[in-house]
């Protein structure tokens, strides 16, 4: 059970690594760079978990096969 901590911080922070290429300050007021960061972050845990959810569920799919 320990190790679906770490598959969710592994997850999240690559998320949030790859999410810091994306230039978001195109779509986004100029100096606001506070709400960037935070939607940063709240993106990264969206798709962090969202990532290791599908990974737990593939895992459990070919157990059953």
């Amino acid at each position: 059970m320990n190790y679906k901590l770490y598959v969710y911080v592994i997850c999240i922070l690559l998320s949030i690594f790859a999410l810091t290429g994306v230039n978001f300050e195109k779509i986004t007021r100029k100096n606001k760079t506070t709400e960037i960061r935070i939607l940063i972050l709240l993106l990264g845990f969206i798709i962090g978990y969202l990532i290791s959810n599908f990974i737990f569920d593939f895992i459990e799919c070919t157990k059953i096969i």
